[in-house]
């Protein structure tokens, strides 16, 4: 068994797909959207095949994304290389994304860093 996708409702799609894009790599379709319900999304595919769908409608409730909330809490992407958590935690920073945690060794051994990305999405870059 596998996961075949996530997804994650954002405010603004086409940055949210941006987003994937310029940092991450993603590939994406050509998109979807539903005259009807105001319904739109995108899957974007990563070079393992993961996925991850991003969707918008024209009525949703965003609450507050606290760091400790219950549920889904990040997302992670494994970069290959310390040097390139390192690179990619850099230009994030760079480019306005608050660092919240590394680049570091975790007590479980993970090298990684925390992000707050897009809409204020934790996401974790690991080797």
């Amino acid at each position: 068994m596998k996961i075949e996708h996530v997804a994650m409702y954002v405010k603004e799609i086409e940055k949210a797909k941006e987003f994937f894009v310029k940092y991450f790599g993603a590939k994406t379709n050509d998109g979807y959207y539903n005259t009807t319900t105001g319904f739109c999304s995108y899957f974007l595919t990563f070079d393992d095949g993961a996925r991850l769908e991003i969707m918008n409608k024209s009525l949703m409730e965003d609450y507050e994304k606290t760091l400790t909330r219950m549920g889904y809490i990040h997302i992670a992407f494994s970069v290959g290389s310390k040097r390139r958590v390192d690179e990619l935690t850099a230009t994030l920073k760079e480019d306005g994304y608050e660092v919240i945690s590394g680049p570091r060794t975790t007590g479980d051994g993970y090298y990684e860093s925390c992000i707050v990305g897009i809409e204020g999405n934790q996401i974790e870059i690991t080797v």
